[in-house]
């Protein structure tokens, strides 16, 4: 976890030099997760509240097209009515994005995430789980967002998974993850 962390801090600071020569402006973001597992069979999860935060890398292609690189922590899982579920990745999502006049985008990409961490807490026992589920997971991603010409901006998100990410049963098991956030990208321009 240590290594992944010290890598992205990395890649954002060399991001940030790069930056200051070129058409890509970098970035920070966080804000809210509401997450869930979705099961085959159904197990009647319930969402969960987490939080996600990281870097990006907004990179003009033209006009109206933008690549948006972003790597985030993001607090994931689902509970039940006796235990939470809490999955910890690193998610690495590649938005391509339409940016309307004034600031408004919408986008849409691939994600991978890798997990870092996976626990289940009943009361005030906690196990760690991280064996029972698989290493990465890729997703979908569709939103939205607005940035203003200050360079801060709001952002809404929906991560759909397709990998089943259990890796201890037959029960499928797929991240779904609604993102609600804030984000600053230095020296913006439209």
């Amino acid at each position: 976890m240590k290594a992944l962390l010290i890598s992205g801090a990395f890649l954002f600071m060399a991001g940030l030099g790069y930056a200051q020569h070129s058409k890509v402006h970098v970035g920070l973001k966080g804000g809210l997760n509401i997450s869930n597992i979705a099961s085959s069979p159904d197990a009647n999860y319930e969402t969960k509240a987490g939080f996600h935060a990281g870097g990006l890398a907004h990179i003009h292609l033209s006009k109206s097209w933008a690549l948006q690189p972003e790597i985030m922590y993001s607090g994931q899982g689902a509970q039940t009515s006796n235990s939470k579920t809490r999955l910890h990745y690193v998610n690495v999502p590649l938005q391509l994005q339409y940016m309307f006049d004034r600031g408004f985008r919408i986008q849409t990409g691939p994600q991978l995430g890798v997990l870092a961490a996976a626990n289940v807490q009943q009361g005030d026992t906690k196990v760690d789980v991280k064996n029972s589920f698989k290493n990465t997971d890729l997703g979908w991603t569709v939103g939205a967002s607005y940035v203003g010409e200050s360079g801060l901006g709001v952002d809404a998100r929906y991560n759909h998974g397709f990998t089943n990410i259990n890796d201890a049963s037959s029960v499928n098991l797929y991240n779904r993850n609604i993102q609600v956030g804030v984000f600053y990208v230095f020296k913006h321009k439209y």
